[in-house]
């Protein structure tokens, strides 16, 4: 950056909670809506998967963008789902497709079949689900659907990954005895996520009990038609956040919600213990900074997506910073850890692995080629230090829908 920063980014629709709206549109009793939903890899898969199930999804005029809207039907088997890279459609897809009539194929990209399955795939036997492919606990398998699932009480260890249990939420209404899911493990990560699953599943008229700790019940019955605005991604507005506190200067970001179940929201207190002036009033959220970053030492469990961010951060602050937490994102779309470890600190950052989490202190940053590992978290992480830093590049190498490659 040559000059400190004036922006206003009017951020996209949340990705977590377009595809969760999708999954609990494509198995409710009547039409959904979709308003100013995310288009993105991921929600483009989750959409097709759902296609390949029955389900039929159009777009329509609106005021902020095109709209979905998702008219459900009898879901059929004899299928393939592409995952892609998103665990989201890995994990939320599979409990229901078991309500299919007939076997549904799911695989994805090479690098998804590492991405951990096995709670999910070990859970779905419990409720009557048949499977094959499942013994290596990783993609690719297939769900035997018969039309129906008995449901039930499962446990499950989702130490891994809060999605495991609120792939099991999503599907459950629709089950014969409903489901129960017990978590039994360390902490379950990111558990604002699974918070956000009851509420969309509230939304739409299901019956929720989370009052046990570890424990949530959903009773069979019917999912309604949604008619929803989708928030805007806030974990995608961290890194622009970040560039006030980078480059000096000012960003906004209009429609940021006073309320919210998104994890992201995080972001307005961690740019302000690292430095930025942060204020959120009618017009949206505001983060201003002179360009002075100072060190953090912080707990992102139940954030752990903004981890790159907040590392790259770190990497330019002037005092040391931990970050714990975190073990988990080392089976996300890249080992997070190894990468960040490996790429800020070929930059010249000292940078520490840990068994939940990493410890940077800076040093003196020279510019390099930012791998990414077709991680787009990691590629805004490498774009933030570019901010910064002269020469640092940042690069990524995405599959798209249609397989053109970028």
């Amino acid at each position: 950056a040559t000059k400190a920063l004036d922006a206003v980014v009017a951020l996209p629709g949340s990705k977590s909670l377009t595809n969760r709206y999708l999954a609990l549109a494509g198995i409710a009793a009547d039409p959904s809506i979709l308003r100013a939903p995310l288009r993105s890899r991921d929600t483009l898969l989750m959409a097709a998967a759902l296609r390949t199930l029955g389900a039929r999804i159009e777009d329509a005029p609106g005021p902020g963008g095109p709209d979905w809207i998702v008219t459900p039907a009898t879901l059929r088997g004899g299928g393939l789902v592409d995952c892609g890279l998103a665990g989201t459609v890995m994990r939320f897809l599979p409990p229901l497709a078991a309500l299919a009539d007939g076997p549904v194929r799911f695989d994805g990209d090479p690098q998804a079949r590492g991405r951990p399955m096995g709670p999910i795939l070990g859970a779905l036997p419990t409720l009557g689900v048949d499977l094959d492919g499942d013994d290596g606990g990783t993609l690719p398998f297939t769900v035997l659907g018969r039309g129906s699932v008995p449901g039930g009480a499962v446990t499950l260890d989702a130490s891994q990954s809060s999605q495991f249990v609120s792939a099991l939420l999503l599907a459950g209404a629709r089950y014969e005895q409903g489901v129960t899911v017990h978590h039994d493990g360390k902490p379950v990560p990111s558990e604002p996520h699974i918070v956000m699953t009851v509420e969309t599943l509230r939304d739409a008229g299901a019956i929720v009990d989370d009052s046990a700790p570890n424990s949530w019940q959903v009773q069979p019955g019917p999912i309604q038609g949604l008619d929803v605005q989708v928030e805007p991604d806030l974990s995608n507005a961290g890194p622009f956040l970040a560039a006030a506190l980078v480059a000096g200067g000012r960003v906004r970001v209009p429609g940021w919600p006073p309320y919210t179940t998104q994890a992201g929201d995080a972001m307005r207190d961690i740019l302000d213990a690292m430095g930025a002036d942060v204020v959120l009033d009618r017009g949206g959220l505001t983060v201003s900074s002179s360009g002075h970053v100072e060190g953090i030492d912080i707990d992102l469990h139940d954030a752990s997506e903004l981890t790159p961010t907040v590392a790259a951060l770190a990497a330019l602050a002037q005092s040391p910073s931990w970050i714990r937490g975190v073990a988990h994102i080392r089976g996300h779309e890249t080992d997070r850890l190894a990468a960040l470890a490996t790429e800020l600190g070929a930059m010249g950052a000292r940078v520490d692995e840990l068994d939940d989490g990493l410890r940077i202190a800076p040093g003196p940053l020279h510019g390099t080629r930012f791998r990414t590992y077709r991680d787009h978290r990691m590629a805004t992480a490498g774009a933030l230090v570019g901010l910064r830093v002269p020469g640092a590049v940042s690069y990524t190498h995405l599959t798209l829908p249609t397989n053109r490659e970028v």
